[in-house]
């Protein structure tokens, strides 16, 4: 008796395998892909009555016939692994159109166990289903269940462990007949395959045999490999072809699947019975509403609207935490670590670089909550029947809507998973012009950018501005996904058939699993290359450092104001030496965080201090308001020279910084690029924020608060970033806008490089990255160009 067994789940897409996997495995499970293929393979491990069962989650197909990547893997699986059992998930609501695969699977000849799902859905449709009948009809053991309550999956693993524990089970493929001419050709090509020594003995010689006439091309490829029974094999085909075509008008393939359905039907018959023979189900009176022409798309507008309010209301709090986290934990390196390099690196390379992109997984995990939610109550596949007819005239499939909303259709997505999304994409033409074009679309990592942007030169329209550019991205995806077909993928659209599932309540378990696994993934695959990139741009940014004489100048230079601003003749009574400049620094840094967190008890003792008078004149004089109270003019003078001493002092800061940025490898390039940016008015500064933001695109908002002085600057910081930019001479409304169109369309991020890579190939990632280029620098150009032509935005 075998303590451990290996099981493979199958069904049709829809019939309620995943809930089945996630019932039987939960937590325990490994995702990863089918070798030399993007397919996703999901394993989970088992114990049940002292059996160690290991659970592998075939692809959702409808048949085995080797039409798509699907159903290539799960029969390449099947035979080539040879699990021990296979449990095929059937929906009982539509057992005629489900029992297709278990009837192949019969002819196999794998030993099967069916589990009949959803049988409360078919009890309510009026549907009645024998499962001893059936079980005797189909010569297989049937489990009635409702897997998403948890009805019957112990039933299930009891019948698991019966059939495969004993480790006995042969291979016996089902007898059925399709028909005196192809029944005879069968035996004929049988016989030829028995007696011969040179075939695969996995593949069983009836089934061999059936594909045969069937003309399935992986099979046919395979007779090839030997002529002299191949030929023989290949002119019975070629004569039961001509004579079916002679006599039926048909294929041998549609006699063959003809008689499927008629086995089926006989089945059917005997072991169901049916309450209600026509009648309008719940689903169907619902998408009378949600996919009617004129109001359906409406409402998908408003339900993928309320996604995007719920995924940021949902995060914010959770968001502020991660943030607070990474920003404490910063703080507490910084109080252990003495300022040097190792120091700098822990903090502004690691702590910062991985946390801005790990401070946004609370809202990409609700995200994939909502998203998860769509999927499972069926209402996704709604989405992309109606979204179908546009995507088409463009060159995608329906299928590719679920990569674009993922990825940011609804501002706030991401790339990485957008990408992996476009799996479910059968035409590797249609699949590859979906991940070329997801990176269009607006993901959580650049809104920081349009954040600053925004505030900066657009604030009186904030939210029209980000409508504004939710459409632009959705346009600029679909126009570049059209000039992608029509060249260098250029091939038929194939049709958009997806079953409208019947709308059911998602359950939490399964909808936290879904989230759960989607979300370590991103954490997995983006947190870990950001720490690479993180560190890079943190030594790019560092060195080499300026040279000792430039350090010293700058120090002079900060000496001679400090001495000027202690030798004028309104301060040099009050301040006398530099410690007391200290003091009264440290005593307005006191003041200040007082004010503003309203502690009237350490205001009161700061006012005993002897240099506080000077603080209020300070305080006074910058708000502008020392004319309603009596400030001896002594106060306000030193006051002010103090005011203008400070703005000196990081004058001098902000040109030491600048000099230090000049001279790293990051400044050089960003300087070298200045000859191509300059048309797009991008300065230095600006393309080594757009270099970084390769990376990840959160890292343009520190690399540009680096840049332009003012330190690291997180996306929840911006204000005074906007502030800056503002004010900067060379800023407008205009180099605003262009700059948030060319950060749209540039380059993918790196982590989306690379998925792009393991999805495809290192020539589309390389496509991607200069196609993406091309797009950003010449659309930014013509904005540019034409903006300054009407002089708009100066």
């Amino acid at each position: 008796m075998k303590k451990k067994f290996t099981i493979a789940l199958s069904g049709n897409p829809n019939a309620g395998k995943t809930t089945v996997f996630n019932a039987i495995t939960g937590a325990r499970q490994e995702i990863a892909n089918y070798p030399g293929v993007t397919v996703e393979k999901k394993v989970g491990k088992v114990t049940h009555k002292g059996f160690k069962i290991e659970v592998v989650d075939l692809p959702g197909t409808y048949s085995l016939t080797a039409y798509s990547l699907e159903e290539i893997v799960a029969r390449d699986f099947l035979i080539n692994e040879r699990p021990d059992l296979v449990v095929d998930i059937v929906d009982a609501s539509n057992l005629d159109r489900n029992l297709y695969l278990a009837v192949q699977f019969r002819e196999l000849g794998i030993p099967l166990v069916i589990a009949l799902n959803m049988v409360d859905v078919a009890e309510s449709r009026g549907i009645i289903v024998d499962h001893k009948q059936l079980s005797e009809l189909l010569d297989v053991p049937v489990i009635p269940m409702v897997a998403r309550s948890n009805t019957g999956i112990r039933e299930l693993l009891d019948k698991v462990v019966e059939v495969a524990g004993g480790g006995d089970e042969e291979w016996r493929p089902a007898a059925i007949s399709y028909g005196m001419d192809i029944d005879r050709s069968l035996d004929e090509i049988e016989e030829i395959i028995r007696k011969s020594t040179i075939f695969d003995p996995k593949y069983p010689s009836g089934w061999r045999a059936l594909k045969c006439l069937e003309g399935d091309k992986q099979i046919v490829d395979l007779l090839k490999r030997y002529p002299a029974a191949g030929e023989q094999i290949d002119t019975i085909c070629r004569r039961i072809f001509k004579h079916i075509m002679d006599t039926l008008e048909d294929e041998p393939e549609g006699i063959i699947a003809d008689h499927r359905y008629g086995f089926i039907a006989g089945i059917t018959k005997k072991a169901v019975k049916r309450k209600i023979e026509s009648r309008i189900n719940v689903s169907d009176k619902i998408d009378k509403v949600l996919t009617n022409r004129a109001i359906g798309p409406l409402i998908m507008l408003a339900i993928l609207y309320a996604i995007y309010e719920f995924t940021f209301w949902a995060s914010e709090v959770p968001v502020r935490w991660f943030e607070a986290f990474f920003k404490g934990l910063g703080w507490v390196i910084s109080s252990v670590l003495p300022e040097g390099y190792l120091q700098s690196l822990i903090v502004s390379g690691i702590i910062d670089g991985v946390g801005g992109v790990l401070g946004f997984v609370p809202l990409i995990m609700f995200m994939f909550f909502a998203i998860a939610f769509m999927e499972d109550s069926g209402y996704m596949a709604r989405v992309a029947y109606m979204l179908d007819r546009v995507l088409r005239w463009f060159g995608l499939h329906g299928n590719s809507v679920m990569a674009l909303i993922i990825s940011g259709g609804i501002s706030g997505g991401c790339a990485v998973p957008g990408v992996m999304a476009a799996r479910t994409l059968r035409d590797p033409k249609e699949r590859i012009a979906t991940i070329l074009v997801v990176p269009f679309m607006n993901c959580g990592a650049k809104l920081p950018i349009y954040a600053v942007l925004i505030a900066a030169f657009f604030s009186a329209h904030k939210a029209r501005m980000l409508f504004i550019l939710t459409i632009l991205s959705w346009a600029f995806a679909l126009f570049a996904a059209k000039i992608i077909r029509s060249t260098v993928l250029k091939g038929p659209k194939t049709p958009f058939v997806m079953e409208l599932p019947p709308y059911r309540m998602p359950t939490l378990r399964g909808l936290l699993i879904h989230t759960w696994e989607r979300t370590w993934q991103y954490i997995k695959k983006a947190g870990t290359i950001i720490l690479g990139i993180s560190i890079i741009l943190w030594l790019m940014m560092t060195f080499p450092e300026i040279s000792p004489e430039q350090v010293k100048s700058f120090e002079a230079n900060r000496k001679v104001i400090t001495k000027a601003f202690l030798a004028s003749p309104d301060v040099k009574g009050m301040l006398k030496h530099e410690k007391a400049l200290t003091d009264l620094n440290e005593l307005i840094e006191s003041y200040d965080k007082a004010l503003k967190e309203k502690d009237m008890t350490s205001i009161r003792e700061l006012e005993k201090k002897p240099l506080f008078p000077l603080v209020r004149a300070a305080d006074f004089l910058e708000k502008g308001d020392f004319a309603k109270h009596k400030i001896p003019v002594s106060h306000l003078n030193a006051a002010a020279r103090y005011i203008n001493y400070k703005s000196d002092m990081i004058e001098t800061d902000m040109s030491e910084q600048q000099a230090r940025l000049k001279g790293t490898v990051a400044g050089w390039i960003g300087q070298k690029l200045e000859t191509v940016t300059k048309p797009l008015g991008f300065d230095y500064r600006t393309n080594i924020a757009l270099v970084g933001g390769f990376a990840a695109k959160e890292v343009v908002v520190s690399t540009l608060g680096t840049a332009y002085s003012l330190g690291d600057v997180d996306p929840d910081g911006a204000g005074s970033l906007s502030q800056r930019l503002k004010n900067a001479p060379n800023w407008n409304p205009l180099l605003a806008f262009t700059l948030i169109i060319f950060t749209m369309l540039y380059v993918p991020c790196f982590v989306t490089v690379v998925m792009i890579r393991r999805e495809s190939s290192w020539k589309w990632a390389g496509f991607s990255i200069g196609f993406n280029l091309i797009v950003a620098y010449l659309v930014a150009l013509v904005i540019r160009q034409v903006g300054m032509f009407l002089g708009l935005g100066v």
